[in-house]
């Protein structure tokens, strides 16, 4: 019998908009011989919205998107699970991004279900989400990274002067500035002195109550994708050749002036050294199914993981895909597939576990 695969767009994000591009991308991708395809498109008022089946290449992103027929996010969740009770074989493919959907959310729902879905399980997505607590486990595992601190909004409403301090004495000028909880640079400002420091948090803030502020260190940003279960590999890494300062939204999707360097100009040594790191790191925050793993490789070939990332983008030139390619020949829909296969390993190997006495 064929698989039912759910794939979940759209969300209650400020990434809402790639969250349609990469669930595009997969639908377009997955093999219809094996596989029945329900694309369910979720507003930004958190409403799920059947579509139907698919059987038909997905034209435009803005295609999935489904007019709600009720304001009422349990009304709509109940008519789905109605049709998810219908079929046997079903797995969810999150394709989301950011907030309500790679930050655990989203995964203990589904836990909670007892449906098999694509990607990491609650609590490593909501480590890899939440930039302060991962590299709150970072450290403690010895990873390399950057100096950094973080603050709820409270404590700097409370003692912004304490944190002003903090960041010139024990970090230095220049930081970026972040939200804790985002995804695609949204809320980040480079800042360069204390006197731009308050609008650097207040910008975070909007995305976020909690910030982070990280040191910037002059280097190369490699990206990897790790991939698997009880035995995750890294693809090989690769890099963004940019004309700004750092990795913004708009250079990310809008201005298409960023040049991908697969495989990476690196000595077999310290390419190496970057694919055991994105490994480590992988396990550090026990994440399954996949992540992409960003680390810099200063002047010196030192390494540094940045962060992690468990549902990256997934569009045919997103980096996932593409260092995949590169590394053994992957296409995307073996890639989409494989996903699928360790989303349902996963699923099998928790219903192994007692939970009876």
């Amino acid at each position: 019998m064929k698989y039912n695969i759910f794939v979940l767009c759209g969300g209650k994000s400020v990434e809402h908009d790639i969250s349609l591009k990469s669930a595009t991308a997969i639908i377009n991708s997955i093999d219809r011989e094996k596989f029945t395809v329900y694309p369910i498109y979720i507003d930004y008022s958190g409403v799920w919205n059947l579509n139907g089946t698919c059987d038909s290449k997905i034209e435009n992103p803005s295609d999935l998107i489904v007019e709600s027929k009720t304001t009422s996010v349990h009304k709509s969740l109940g008519e789905v699970m109605e049709l998810l009770d219908s079929l046997d074989n079903k797995l969810i493919f999150p394709a989301l991004h950011g907030q309500n959907g790679e930050d655990g959310r989203i995964q203990g729902f589904l836990e909670v279900l007892d449906i098999p879905y694509v990607g990491c399980g609650v609590l490593p997505s909501a480590l890899a989400m939440d930039k302060a607590m991962s590299r709150d486990i970072f450290s403690k595992y010895k990873i390399p990274q950057t100096k950094y601190l973080s603050f709820e909004k409270y404590q700097w409403i409370d003692n912004k002067e304490k944190f002003i301090a903090d960041i010139l004495n024990n970090i230095g000028y220049p930081v970026y500035v972040k939200p804790s909880n985002s995804g695609s640079s949204v809320g980040i400002s480079r800042v360069e002195s204390a006197d731009e420091i308050i609008a650097g948090v207040e910008e975070a803030l909007k995305y976020d109550n909690k910030v982070i502020v990280e040191k910037e260190l002059i280097a190369r940003e490699m990206q990897v994708s790790v991939v698997g279960n009880s035995h995750p590999k890294a693809s090989l890494p690769g890099e963004f050749i940019m004309e700004k300062p750092f990795f913004d939204y708009n250079a990310k999707y809008i201005d298409n002036k960023i040049i991908p360097v697969v495989p990476a100009n690196l000595t077999p040594d310290t390419m190496e050294k970057v694919m055991r790191l994105a490994e480590e790191s992988f396990r550090v925050l026990n994440c399954q199914g996949l992540a992409r793993i960003d680390i810099f490789v200063d002047g010196n070939n030192d390494v540094f993981v940045n962060e992690a990332n468990t549902m990256p983008g997934f569009t045919p030139v997103s980096m996932t895909p593409v260092l995949w390619k590169a590394t053994d020949g992957t296409t995307y829909t073996e890639l989409v597939e494989r996903l699928i296969n360790l989303g349902i390993e996963s699923f099998n190997s928790k219903k192994q576990i007692v939970i009876k006495r």
